[in-house]
């Protein structure tokens, strides 16, 4: 946890005695002005959240009432000193706010944009635990923060690491990887990060669409990394292209494996092989990463003129908005559980419903039926109702006896969820692995069995938030600068 700036500097106590606490709980929490749903499918990269203007900005920064105990910091899983920036907002410090966000956050633009801030930060937020309370909108604040360093061109500090400095291997590129090279970099460590794919960003470029995250916001945000002294080689597939022990042998003292959870599920039911039936993997990761989505494409993707998306996280919404995007005629997502289970954003959930997709709830496959040439021509579905609550709280689904009906579809792609990478569990020996082939770690210092390597994100969680996997990270920061000798 960063150390929280001091509530009782001169000018943060006349900021908030600038304003009477009972004007400040007036104020209506601010709307994020959007791009009107038609245009934003018919332009496929543009950004839906147009982000807010400065007026907004500071006036949403005069909703926080600066608590002396701010609760919110305990929801963020990096410990951004939330109150510390939205205050430098508030007296229109942006490029200050933007510094206090970066004492925590890698990767500030990025959070601002794909953050649960809803489920996490804001959900702590004293306003929000008022009857009908709305929390300030922290998200929205520390997009605008970042958004506003980033267009100003301010340049991080330059490093020179110094030629003796310890040399750390990242491996993965993700927002854990990233997030765990730039508190390295800043103590002084000299870090190399691998990363498989071409491009540097892991999930954050093959996985999140532009609507919802731009790639060039995460390249200015890797840039900011470089110049702070990461080295980033791409193409290098850990465990393939070149062995732990070889890198070893480089004069690598340490290892943060950080290669996420990208090996797609299915549900094991009858047809899942037919053509036209994917992974949201491969999907997202042809039209995001591979530029599928464009005429001429080297690496092309199917068209589905009735689309169905199964599953209820980002994943799924990223897929069913992406498939409209492509043109599809009617996209349907289907969930086992309610609505109000679903695991995605509410703002993403609503972003899809706005744009056209339908949502078939309480509804699972069972099967999927094909035509002669096998290509997908229908989902067999069955009626859900919940039951008793599971090990995570959620109420179950069970299936209603007799409730078996088809969906036409051309295309279906599933999003049910992620299992880790396997390849560098098993090309490292006598590192401990779980039944569910995720990396075993100690919590706090994410050091795993093998004394010199250490993991975080996906390949540790299997499967979880951007936020959640860069606090893992910073963790593992910490955990490896008190492992190095002097």
């Amino acid at each position: 946890m960063e150390k929280m700036s001091d509530r009782n500097e001169a000018w943060r106590k006349a900021t908030r005695d600038s304003l009477p606490p009972r004007e400040r709980m007036a104020i209506e929490r601010v709307k994020m002005p959007e791009v009107a749903p038609a245009r934003r499918v018919a332009c496929r990269e543009l950004e839906v959240n147009e982000g807010l203007t400065p007026g907004m900005a500071r006036r949403e920064a005069c909703r926080c009432l600066d608590c002396v105990v701010p609760t919110c910091v305990e929801g963020c899983p990096v410990g951004v000193d939330i109150p510390g920036f939205v205050k430098e907002i508030e007296r229109g410090e942006f490029l200050q706010a933007a510094a206090v966000l970066r004492r925590a956050s890698a990767l500030p633009a990025v959070c601002g944009r794909v953050c649960p801030q809803e489920r996490q930060c804001e959900e702590r937020c004293v306003r929000a635990k008022r009857p009908g309370g709305e929390a300030v909108a922290i998200g929205h604040l520390e997009r605008f923060a970042a958004d506003a360093e980033l267009a100003s061109g301010a340049a991080p500090e330059e490093r020179v690491t110094s030629v003796d400095a310890a040399r750390v291997a990242v491996i993965g590129s993700g927002p854990s990887g990233l997030s765990c090279a730039g508190d390295l970099a800043r103590a002084g460590v000299a870090v190399t990060v691998f990363e498989a794919l071409h491009e540097i960003g892991g999930v954050l470029k093959y996985g999140i669409p532009g609507f919802r995250l731009p790639n060039g916001v995460v390249d200015e945000e890797v840039d900011r990394l470089r110049r702070l002294g990461v080295r980033f080689v791409t193409n290098f597939v850990v465990g393939m292209t070149g062995t732990v022990e070889q890198l070893r042998a480089e004069g690598f003292c340490r290892f943060y494996v950080s290669s996420g959870a990208g090996l797609p599920r299915f549900m094991g039911i009858p047809g899942e092989n037919y053509n036209g039936v994917l992974s949201s993997n491969e999907y997202l990761t042809r039209v995001n990463l591979m530029g599928a989505g464009s005429a001429g494409a080297d690496t092309p993707v199917y068209r589905g003129g009735r689309v169905v998306v199964v599953g209820g996280g980002n994943t799924a919404m990223d897929s069913a908005r992406t498939a409209l995007r492509l043109g599809a005629e009617r996209v349907t997502v289907v969930y086992r559980r309610g609505e109000r289970e679903m695991p995605a954003r509410v703002e993403e959930v609503r972003h899809a419903r706005e744009e056209g997709c339908e949502f078939l709830t309480l509804t699972n496959p069972v099967a999927y039926l094909a035509d002669a040439r096998g290509r997908v021509r229908q989902v067999m579905v069955q009626r859900m109702e919940l039951g008793e609550a599971d090990e995570d709280g959620r109420r179950s689904p069970v299936a209603v006896a007799g409730s078996e009906h088809a969906l036409d579809a051309d295309m279906v792609v599933v999003a049910v969820g992620v299992s880790p990478n396997p390849i560098i569990p098993a090309s490292v020996p006598g590192l401990d692995v779980s039944r569910r082939g995720t990396i075993t770690v100690d919590p706090v210092t994410m050091r795993t069995s093998v004394p010199d390597i250490y993991a975080g994100g996906d390949i540790v969680r299997g499967g979880a938030t951007v936020i959640l996997a860069m606090g893992d990270g910073r963790r593992a920061a910490r955990g490896i600068l008190d492992s190095l000798p002097g």
